[in-house]
């Protein structure tokens, strides 16, 4: 008896597919129209896997790249790509490659984010996938080729070492503290710091080794040098947690990249009240009481919305009051900055350009000249390397 292939629903999708020839279709989000053409294709001759034009459904490309992603990348870079993907998908569920043009990119990236980083990485998302799409033959011609993508924002946060010891004072989670710590002292990728196992410790060398397939790019083991400090706390992190991830904050759970950006908020928060209180600032009551009636008179209690009293709508008004200022008076630390911090630190401390662009793990040693090229705008630095050049 010969069997027929049965159309399904994605739920993620909000649509009905089937697979026919090797080919998944989309028969739309209607499940009796969805059967109908189901019934109607059973009824043609089959169809090659590239229709003439190279037309194809986007969100089963989308879905094509996505497998391949969690089979052949680190499982944040798929995460990555199928956040943004889904979203895309969302917003043109039925959209097909012939249609698909840059405008359709450009204003889903609009509508989702005027931050330029994040507009540039939706755009990325979906122009990987396209360009993935036509190198794997499953289109004839990328129809987003000529999409225009933005750069990034400049991540040019430094922190020298006073600055870095007056915010260490301000840290009151001593696991916090150590992450940040090793961070500064040995300039490893946030990735890097995050995911290090007792497996990737060398004490022997005073080094992490990520193999090769777990390193960046996997083209070659990563290995960071530890400082002295960076080492005793990897020896500490190792005798506590012989097994899995090292830094774990207070709780013992692994660090993972939303609870370290909320560590840094509050440590902003903290860093920004005692600006204030320097300052001799306060928030007036005038204030507090605009920023009341900007707030919702009910929270929810037991599973009910109850009405919220005058003194909670006060506290509530008085802190976001308070922490937009105190976001105002201290900076938005991160790992990356201390990442970034160690290579300027490196430069500033005359150590060559190579042996930097190694202990950060460059591939490519002309990184290390485009990303840190503003210490050529440092007037003090230069002159200095301009004297000890001529003798």
């Amino acid at each position: 008896m010969p069997h027929f292939p049965r159309p399904f629903f994605r739920r993620a999708r909000g649509l009905w597919y089937v697979q026919l020839h090797g080919k998944q279709i989309n028969l739309g989000p209607d499940k009796d129209e969805a059967f109908r053409q189901y019934h109607l294709l059973l009824s043609q001759p089959e169809v090659p896997s590239v229709s003439p034009s190279g037309g194809r459904s986007v969100a089963v490309l989308c879905d094509h790249f996505l497998e391949w992603t969690q089979r052949n990348r680190a499982e944040a870079t798929y995460e990555w790509y199928r956040y943004r993907l889904q979203r895309f998908v969302e917003a043109y569920p039925t959209l097909n490659t012939d249609e698909l043009r840059p405008h359709h990119a450009e204003q889903w990236a609009s509508n989702l984010s005027n931050c330029q980083t994040s507009h540039r990485n939706y755009l990325r998302s979906i122009k990987r996938c396209m360009k993935w799409a036509t190198r794997q033959g499953f289109i004839e011609k990328n129809p987003i080729e000529h999409l225009e993508v933005p750069s990034g924002e400049a991540k040019e946060v430094y922190v020298p070492p006073d600055e870095f010891e007056r915010l260490c004072g301000f840290i009151r989670n001593q696991p916090f503290l150590e992450l940040v710590t090793t961070t500064y002292k040995c300039g490893c990728r946030p990735q890097e710091s995050l995911r290090v196992e007792a497996r990737h410790v060398d004490l022997t060398n005073s080094r992490w080794v990520f193999p090769q397939s777990e390193a960046k790019g996997k083209k070659a083991p990563r290995i960071v040098y530890l400082s002295e400090e960076a080492f005793e706390i990897t020896k500490r992190r190792l005798e506590e947690f012989p097994s899995g991830p090292l830094f774990r904050n207070s709780r013992d759970k692994p660090w993972k990249p939303a609870s370290v950006n909320c560590a840094f908020n509050a440590l902003r928060w903290r860093m920004g009240q005692a600006e204030m209180k320097r300052l001799g600032e306060e928030i007036s009551d005038a204030a507090v009481a605009r920023e009341i009636k900007r707030l919702k008179p009910k929270k929810k209690s037991k599973g009910r919305l109850v009405a919220k009293s005058a003194t909670d709508l006060k506290v509530e008004a008085k802190q976001r009051l308070m922490r937009k200022r105190a976001a105002t008076l201290a900076p938005k630390y991160s790992l990356y900055a201390f990442r970034h911090s160690y290579a300027t630190n490196a430069l500033k401390r005359d150590l060559d350009a190579l042996t930097v662009a190694i202990l950060m793990g460059h591939q490519d040693p002309s990184t290390l000249a485009r990303v840190y090229q503003h210490l050529s705008h440092n007037p003090e630095h230069m002159l200095e390397q301009a004297r000890r050049a001529s003798g």
